[in-house]
């Protein structure tokens, strides 16, 4: 098996935020080390991986990108589902796009993980000369609501790189707490799922499930 299928913790990080904001960019920037000037908006759903190493574990993102707009949020539910971490995308140019983010908020609560780790994310920092959402603002607001705060800009790559690293060490570090936490129970002949966080399996299930010694 290709070393891209070994891993540690697979976590399902979800991009949410207006469309044109750049969530594409950032998830191609990350995950590619690619930029597109005429990116159209995304229809329907997409996703990328990368692996990233922290405390000498592989962690796997699975991050997820859908489009802004209204008409498509019949997909809310599955969207959001088994998603660990979000990072809640505005442009810093685009004020409309930044007093969207407390509706996106209340979607998160409603349909997320009620432990899912979020950070707010002023994307396009390199139009600093546009700005129209100031850092300290937008600092408050991430504050007052309990999540992390931190301006990007997928065109020049400025903290794209820290913005994903930073929330999935967040949640490595929830989930192996939890799990240490969790150790005395595991003995039993049928230990508790772990509470808060819906992991998927892990990689020998997943090796076990294509050699077809499991569910076949």
């Amino acid at each position: 098996m290709a070393r891209e299928d070994e891993y540690d913790y697979l976590f399902k990080v979800v991009l949410i935020g207006d469309s044109g904001v750049g969530k594409s960019n950032l998830l191609s920037r990350f995950t590619r080390n690619e930029f597109n000037l005429e990116s159209k908006s995304t229809i329907g759903v997409e996703f990328a991986t990368r692996s990233i190493q922290v405390d000498k574990k592989t962690i796997k993102a699975q991050i997820w990108d859908t489009a802004g707009q209204e008409r498509y949020r019949a997909i809310t539910s599955a969207y959001y589902r088994g998603a660990v971490g979000a990072l809640l995308v505005y442009d810093i140019s685009k004020h409309s796009t930044y007093e969207n983010v407390e509706r996106w908020l209340k979607e998160l609560r409603d349909h997320a993980d009620s432990n899912i780790v979020i950070s707010l994310v002023g994307n396009k920092s390199d139009l600093r000369h546009l700005r129209s959402v100031p850092s300290d603002e937008a600092k408050a607001f991430s504050e007052k609501n309990g999540v992390s705060f931190i301006e990007t800009s997928a065109l020049d790559s400025t903290n794209v790189e820290q913005a994903f690293h930073a929330i999935l060490t967040e949640i490595y570090r929830i989930v192996s707490q939890r799990q240490i936490q969790d150790r005395p129970d595991m003995s039993g002949p049928n230990p508790p799922a772990m509470s808060g966080f819906r992991l998927p399996p892990t990689d020998s299930d997943f090796k076990s499930k294509q050699n077809g010694s499991c569910c076949s």
